[in-house]
């Protein structure tokens, strides 16, 4: 935190604020911050409520509004995140997909197409021990992911459009997967960590770089990494 900025690391689960669209949450990292800092503060980007990591806030709506277009644009911005997701992607590409505007509950409703690129480079790749269709395990990976614009949920659209979606994800994902996947780990959350930030400050102009950790129950996967990509195995079939 200095004069212009306060930067946290947004815990899963926590809403960036109150929202009519989820009355029941009570858990929101403005108002806490606020509370923290004594003095208002503004949501510079947003991270959906599953998604934990790097969240900037600004102390003047100028910085806000500042910060807020290179958030949307991607100038001179790098954001990187960590994801697990299902299947094998390529060991790396880049998904350039155009994106329809998402309405919201702070804009009115727009339909405009927007461009759309991320990045993605695979880090890891798993199996679990659950049959899916003819397959005796289900195939997971672990990517590193770099949004270049910055669409509304963007990430987890693009990953649906290669379909490798990210789990947990059950707008974009499927539920039955999502729920055995989550017994099988022992833990339930949309599997999405913004893990780095590089940005220039907007108003000392200079290059600020951010990590958050990964969270603890990352560690959870280790126990199903694989050391090569070998095919899966079909199920028996008696008969």
């Amino acid at each position: 935190m200095d004069d212009y900025l306060a930067i946290v690391d947004k815990p899963a689960g926590w809403l960036v604020h109150r929202t009519p669209l989820d009355w029941g949450e009570t858990r929101f990292v403005l108002q806490t911050l606020r509370d923290q800092i004594g003095q208002h503060v503004w949501p510079v980007h947003r991270l959906d409520k599953g998604t934990s990591g790097v969240l900037v806030f600004a102390l003047s709506a100028d910085t806000a509004r500042t910060l807020g277009q290179a958030f949307e644009s991607g100038d001179g911005l790098q954001k990187n995140y960590r994801a697990v997701v299902r299947g094998w992607p390529a060991e790396s590409g880049l998904i350039d997909h155009a994106l329809k505007r998402m309405p919201d509950d702070m804009r009115t409703e727009r339909t405009e197409i927007q461009a759309a690129q991320s990045r993605f480079t695979t880090l890891r790749r798993f199996e679990l021990p659950l049959a899916q269709q003819e397959f005796a395990n289900t195939r997971c990976s672990e990517l590193s992911l770099e949004p270049l614009t910055g669409r509304r949920h963007q990430l987890r659209r693009h990953m649906k459009h290669i379909a490798h979606p990210i789990l947990g994800d059950a707008t974009h994902g499927k539920g039955p997967l999502n729920r055995a996947v989550a017994q099988q780990i022992g833990h339930q959350r949309l599997w999405l960590h913004a893990e780095r930030l590089q940005l220039t400050h907007p108003v000392i102009a200079k290059q600020l770089v951010v990590q958050a950790r990964l969270p603890l129950e990352w560690e959870l996967w280790d126990a199903f990494a694989r050391e090569d990509p070998a095919p899966q195995r079909p199920l028996s079939r008696s008969g």
